[in-house]
């Protein structure tokens, strides 16, 4: 999964020609660990259908606080440069795959 920041997360993600889903993360979050191994199956699974990225939201404070990001792990589908569907707090797998698949 790439990681995009602040000022690359309008080319790479509200600009994408596919379906973009992005991490909110920070390194010491424990549930943010659990998630990204489950997220990195998803993307090689969707791998051509769907991106998937990572932002630090201690790097990049500005995206997180106009999307309104008060939690983390909080993990969010952009396509056609809106968002579509958010997922918030460590999940099971299911509950990714439910809120993202219509977008596939």
């Amino acid at each position: 999964m790439r990681e995009v920041t602040d000022e690359t997360f309008v080319d790479e993600v509200l600009r994408s020609e596919l379906p973009v889903v992005v991490d909110f993360f920070a390194p010491w979050c424990k549930p943010c660990e659990r998630i990204e191994p489950l997220l990195r199956e998803l993307a090689e699974e969707w791998r051509g259908r769907v991106g998937f990225t990572r932002l630090n939201i201690e790097e990049s404070l500005g995206t997180p606080g106009r999307l309104g990001v008060l939690s983390i792990p909080t993990v969010i589908l952009f396509a056609g440069g809106e968002e579509r569907a958010r997922v918030v707090g460590a999940q099971p797998r299911s509950r990714y795959v439910e809120a993202f698949s219509s977008w596939l």
